[in-house]
């Protein structure tokens, strides 16, 4: 399908979301992203038992936390709206997608180590540099969470001097 422009679906492997993302060790979970519109994503993520996060949280029992789908989830729209949404091609080259807001979130059921986790994300527009993200979380067709946050986008060089100045 075409759309502005753009080929949809394009589909993007877990090499091909680092070179989009700056994040890496164990916050860096996504597997693969399929962009099936300018702001319709379905991905994939999981955390290995061996991911430093993992071990920390709940020892002897771990759970993924939360928090790490909320990250996850970010990623993946992150991503997705810097590849194929062609309205955020039009910002400045150094702008950032930063977490900007934790709106509402329900986790369901426990995400474990090694479970394919699928994000059905879409993406809203609020403002020039500002978007809302919503997202389903499932784990082989069983919902485990409903996600609502919303991302900002800024100018890497404020975002480094805010960093420095601390």
């Amino acid at each position: 399908m075409s759309d502005n422009g753009y080929q949809y679906p394009i589909q993007l492997q877990r090499g091909d979301i680092e070179q989009v993302l700056p994040h890496r060790g164990a916050i860096f979970v996504c597997r693969q992203l399929t962009i099936e519109g300018a702001h319709r994503f379905h991905g994939l993520a999981s955390w290995p038992r061996d991911n430093a996060v993992i071990q920390g949280h709940f020892p002897g029992m771990p759970i993924v936390p939360g928090v790490m789908l909320i990250e996850s989830m970010a990623q993946l729209a992150g991503a997705g709206l810097l590849v194929g949404d062609p309205y955020v091609k039009t910002l400045p080259q150094d702008s950032v997608g930063m977490l900007a807001a934790v709106r509402n979130c329900w986790f369901k059921q426990p995400v474990l180590p090694d479970q394919d986790v699928e994000f059905f994300i879409q993406c809203r527009q609020m403002a020039p540099l500002l978007v809302q993200i919503n997202a389903q979380v499932k784990i082989a067709d069983l919902e485990v969470a409903k996600l609502e946050i919303a991302l900002a986008y800024a100018p890497r060089t404020q975002l480094q001097v805010a960093s420095s100045a601390g």
